[in-house]
């Protein structure tokens, strides 16, 4: 598992594109065959892409987590942006369709991953946070995920927010989790931008053209930067730091966020006129 420490947005400011990469950007997170975890010290959230080519059991450095498994103090988001497969948390397993979700609730000991056909693996996403109550492990198809409108054809943003984890739907403690797609035509997400004093929030962008990018937009209000993302990378986006994109092409997103609350409107807007 990396460990990434949390940046000042006065350090994050004199970065150039390597050292905004460096501490900021998640490459290379889907390797077949293994989980790539990454722990964050941005409100402890970890990510994980994990792509099981026979049976694949999520494992941890006890050193990193001080406990004894990984869900001792914590709880679990995963949304599968692969091929068919199957998660079994204790003993219980859950199908996985393409774009299904599973939250895996405080206290689950035993987490494994398996694809259905290993020509088309699965890819399974996770973010992973503190927790301190438990709730059921839950499945959620894609189709049952609640849906938000957002945006309009000619400021080319309209889109749809899918929620997965949320107060209103699969209840969890403070992790909430879920997925975007822009209407056809449409490249910005999230704009106008805003920050979360109170939560991270991580983007992971899949469902792009090998040779199409977005360039994701971070930093201070007052002292934007940009980072060049690729198919199946993800942003940490602190605190403190817009979080926006715009595609050379269509591409979904995932967000997964933790932190103080679970308030989904709970934002502070930008407006435009405030960009530097």
């Amino acid at each position: 598992m990396e460990t990434r420490q949390a940046i000042h947005p006065e350090q994050a400011a004199q970065f150039g594109t390597a050292k905004l990469r460096e501490h900021f950007l998640v490459e290379e997170l889907f390797q077949p065959g293994r989980a790539r975890m990454l722990y964050s010290y941005y409100d402890r959230l970890i990510i994980a892409g994990v792509v099981p080519l026979d049976v694949l059991e999520l494992d941890v450095d006890e050193k990193i987590i001080g406990a004894s498994h990984l869900l001792e103090r914590r709880e679990m988001g995963v949304i599968n942006i692969g091929g068919q497969g199957n998660i079994t948390v204790d003993g219980t397993d859950y199908a996985m369709a393409p774009r299904d979700g599973l939250y895996i609730g405080m206290g689950a000991r035993q987490i494994v991953f398996q694809s259905a056909d290993t020509s088309q693996p699965a890819k399974f996403y996770v973010n992973c946070a503190p927790a301190h109550a438990a709730y059921p492990t839950t499945h959620i198809a894609f189709d049952e995920a609640e849906p938000l409108h957002l945006g309009e054809m000619e400021n080319s943003n309209k889109r749809t927010i899918r929620k997965y984890f949320h107060p209103d739907g699969i209840r969890s403690c403070q992790l909430v989790m879920g997925m975007t797609t822009l209407e056809t035509g449409c490249v910005w997400n999230t704009m106008p931008v805003h920050t979360h004093p109170r939560r991270i929030e991580a983007y992971l962008y899949f469902d792009m053209a090998e040779d199409n990018v977005v360039f994701h937009f971070m930093g201070e209000p007052t002292e934007t930067r940009h980072v060049v993302v690729r198919n199946e990378e993800v942003v940490l986006s602190p605190s403190w730091s817009i979080h926006s994109g715009s595609g050379t092409g269509s591409y979904t997103f995932i967000w997964g966020m933790a932190g103080e609350n679970q308030t989904f409107t709970d934002m502070d807007g930008v407006p435009m006129g405030d960009l530097r």
